[in-house]
């Protein structure tokens, strides 16, 4: 999936800054090629690409029999990510979103 980043928030990711804030987030990550990668709780696979200075590809694999309180710490260390990485909340990048498939660009 696409994620926008907020204008003046590609700096922070350029060299190894999306990388350390992936080991922040969810601990060990590694480059394979321009990707990077993690896993963290239900998260067993979480591959982060820098598209432009606009745009992050995002790709999870995800354990469908993690326990909810797993689960819940996955989904909150999630949202505290992107919103690091995009720049945006939670709610800024909903709206976007939405505006997106009204318009049919999704």
């Amino acid at each position: 999936m696409e994620y926008e980043i907020k204008r003046g928030n590609y700096g922070n990711l350029e060299g190894d800054g999306l990388l350390n804030m992936m080991e922040t987030t969810f601990g060990p990550a590694k480059k394979e090629g321009d990707k990077c990668v993690s896993s963290f709780g239900a998260m067993t696979r979480i591959e982060v690409r820098l598209k432009s200075k606009t745009l992050l590809d995002i790709a999870t694999d995800t354990d469908k029999e993690a326990s909810v309180e797993l689960a819940q710490e996955t989904i909150r260390r999630w949202n505290a990510f992107l919103e690091q990485v995009t720049g945006f909340n939670s709610k800024e990048r909903r709206t976007r979103l939405q505006k997106k498939a009204k318009e049919g660009k999704l």
